[in-house]
C-alpha cells in the first residue's frame, strides 16, 4: 500500500466520520434540506472525483491526475445537482403512480424502492451515462485545456467513444446487475441521504469498471 492509498482511505474515513459525528451529522441534514442543489453539487463532485482517482489507481497502479481534473470535478457537481432533482421526480412519480393504480401498490417500502430504482435506471441512467462519456471525451480530446475543449468537434467526440462497449457493458450489465439493486437500497433511505448514497456508489462503480478493463 502506497502513501497516496493511505491519503485516499483517510479522506473516505474523514467523510464517514463527519456524517456519523452528531454535530456535523445534524449540520449535514440541515444543509441538505436548506440548500439541496448546493449540497448535491458538493457531495457528488467530491465523492465521484475520489471514485475517478480510485479507478485510475486500479487501472494504472498510481493516482495519476487525469486531464482536466477541475473540469471533471465541476461536471460531476452539475450532475449532482441534476441527481437532486431527478431522484425526487422519480420517487414522487412512482408514489403517484402507485396511488393511482398504475403500479402495484404496497405498504412494503421495498416495493416502492425497487420500482423507483428500476424506472429511473431504465429511463434516466442510459442518458446520463452517455452524456458523461461525452463530457469526459471532450475533456480528454481537449487535453484538459479549456481553449482546446471549446475547439473540439462533436463528431470527433462521438467517433472516439466506444458505443458498443457502452451498450454491451454499461447499459446491459451495470444497469440491471449493479445500479438497479444498488439504487433499490438508495430509495429505502431517507431522501436527504439518497444523492450521498449515489455518490458513494460511483466510487464502487469506478472500481468495478477499472477491474473489468484490466
Amino acid at each position: 500500500m502506497k502513501k497516496k492509498d493511505l491519503i485516499w482511505i483517510a479522506t473516505i474515513i474523514l467523510i464517514a466520520f463527519l456524517l456519523i459525528y452528531k454535530p456535523t451529522h445534524l449540520a449535514f441534514i440541515n444543509a441538505t434540506k436548506s440548500h439541496p442543489y448546493i449540497m448535491g453539487f458538493i457531495k457528488v463532485s467530491i465523492l465521484a472525483t475520489l471514485g475517478e482517482l480510485l479507478a485510475i489507481r486500479l487501472k494504472v497502479g498510481d493516482y495519476k491526475k487525469p486531464y482536466g481534473l477541475t473540469y471533471r470535478f465541476i461536471v460531476w457537481g452539475l450532475f449532482g445537482m441534476a441527481f437532486t432533482l431527478v431522484f425526487e421526480v422519480f420517487a414522487q412519480g412512482v408514489l403517484a403512480s402507485m396511488n393511482k393504480g398504475l403500479l402495484p401498490n404496497s405498504s412494503y417500502p421495498f416495493v416502492f424502492a425497487f420500482f423507483t430504482s428500476f424506472i429511473m435506471n431504465t429511463i434516466f441512467a442510459p442518458t446520463f451515462m452517455a452524456l458523461h462519456r461525452i463530457t469526459d471525451t471532450y475533456i480528454d480530446l481537449g487535453q484538459g485545456k479549456l481553449s482546446l475543449i471549446l475547439k473540439t468537434n462533436l463528431k470527433d467526440v462521438v467517433n472516439k467513444i466506444d458505443w458498443y462497449g457502452y451498450i454491451s457493458f454499461v447499459v446491459l450489465k451495470t444497469i440491471p446487475f449493479f445500479w438497479v439493486p444498488a439504487h433499490t437500497i438508495t430509495f429505502l433511505l431517507p431522501s436527504e441521504y439518497r444523492v450521498l448514497m449515489a455518490s458513494f456508489l460511483s466510487i464502487a462503480l469506478g472500481a468495478i469498471l477499472s477491474i473489468a478493463k484490466r
